[in-house]
């Protein structure tokens, strides 16, 4: 295989294009062109889509060899780079190839439980319209729960009392960070937000999934709020190896993509599940991943009729909640995240019809 290097001398060779030339049909520096075509400096992808224009190469298989090179570039001298890029393949095939986006033969005891949530369903939704003060003072609850909970997976050490203090009662709790008191302000308005969008019939799009992400974060990394990181980043104690941020754009788009496709397809309980799933895996952002994912997940299921599901952040629910998703970045097997989701539903139904 031909290296960039040699793709771009001989294209600009055998299209007798001098050097200065190039320079004016590019507009990149001579030094630069010179660097590209000795193999010295890879160009950048705005640089490598002004040379496919002005030596006439087609950008997408540019861009092909341009990426090997920069993947080669990083782990070259791994002493495990082998292991390394037979993880990434592996995880590439998923997030990017057909495997990510048709959904596997669901096994019957998740379409058992499929069939017991949507029975709790109707029955909740024959409950209602419940009186505003019940409806409030519910909402209140299972909000909260679901604050303290998603934070604490995150290490967050405020207690479910502290946190509806912090919440509700605008209380500071002595002994506790300002991170701390931020997470779970910031949490309940991206809650709330979600139940906006939900009751306004918004879908799901990449602003709506960027202003959650600035809610999570606001006031605690203003440089990260609400944007895409550009930076690589690791997921402590996870064999998962999240994309690169060079990817971060292209797999958001086929993100997005899937949900369009499969919005009105799937089960909202398992879009819920792929689509929490999905962008905690290819974790786009440089913090806020896991509660940002939480919340689009809830928002599919607030926006189909369900109730808030609770993921539990004690120490035996959040290594189950962490081996679920690794079963689906490692081996590609979303059952166990399917069944954890799917009784996380359960449980939010059974508890909502409790209390009416």
């Amino acid at each position: 295989m031909k290296t960039l290097a040699n793709i771009l001398m001989e294209s600009r060779e055998s299209r007798a294009i001098t050097l200065k030339e190039a320079v004016v049909l590019s507009g990149i520096d001579s030094g630069l062109l010179s660097k590209f075509e000795r193999g010295k400096r890879l160009p950048s992808e705005r640089n490598l889509m002004s040379l496919s224009v002005a030596y006439g190469l087609a950008f997408t298989d540019l861009k092909k060899v341009w990426l090997v090179e920069k993947v080669l570039n990083l782990v070259q001298y791994e002493v495990d780079s082998a292991e390394i890029l037979a993880l990434a393949e592996s995880r590439v095939e998923y997030l990017a190839g057909k495997q990510s986006l048709v959904l596997q033969e669901v096994p019957e005891q998740v379409l058992s439980k499929l069939e017991k949530i949507d029975l709790l369903k109707t029955k909740w939704n024959n409950k209602r319209p419940l009186g505003a003060v019940q409806l409030e003072k519910m909402k209140e609850y299972f909000n909260v729960a679901y604050t303290f909970e998603s934070n604490r997976i995150e290490g967050n050490t405020l207690t479910l009392q502290e946190t509806h203090l912090v919440v509700n009662e605008g209380i500071t709790i002595g002994g506790k960070s300002m991170r701390e008191h931020l997470e779970a302000i910031n949490h309940a308005e991206a809650v709330a937000y979600l139940e906006k969008l939900a009751s306004d019939k918004e879908e799901l799009y990449k602003r709506s999934l960027l202003d959650l992400h600035y809610l999570v974060l606001k006031g605690i990394d203003r440089d990260n709020a609400g944007k895409y990181r550009s930076v690589p980043v690791r997921i402590s104690g996870s064999k998962h190896v999240p994309p690169q941020p060079y990817l971060i754009n292209k797999m958001m788009e086929d993100y997005f993509l899937h949900y369009q496709k499969q919005r009105n397809v799937l089960h909202p309980v398992l879009l819920a599940a792929e689509l929490h799933e999905r962008l905690v895996s290819i974790h786009p952002f440089v913090d806020g991943n896991g509660r940002t994912s939480r919340l689009v997940m809830n928002l599919i299921l607030v926006s189909n009729g369900y109730t808030i599901a609770n993921l539990k952040g004690d120490n035996v629910s959040r290594l189950a909640y962490y081996r679920a998703l690794e079963a689906v970045q490692v081996n590609n097997d979303p059952v166990p995240f399917y069944h954890l989701v799917a009784d996380a539903v359960l449980e939010s139904l059974e508890q909502h019809l409790e209390m009416v």
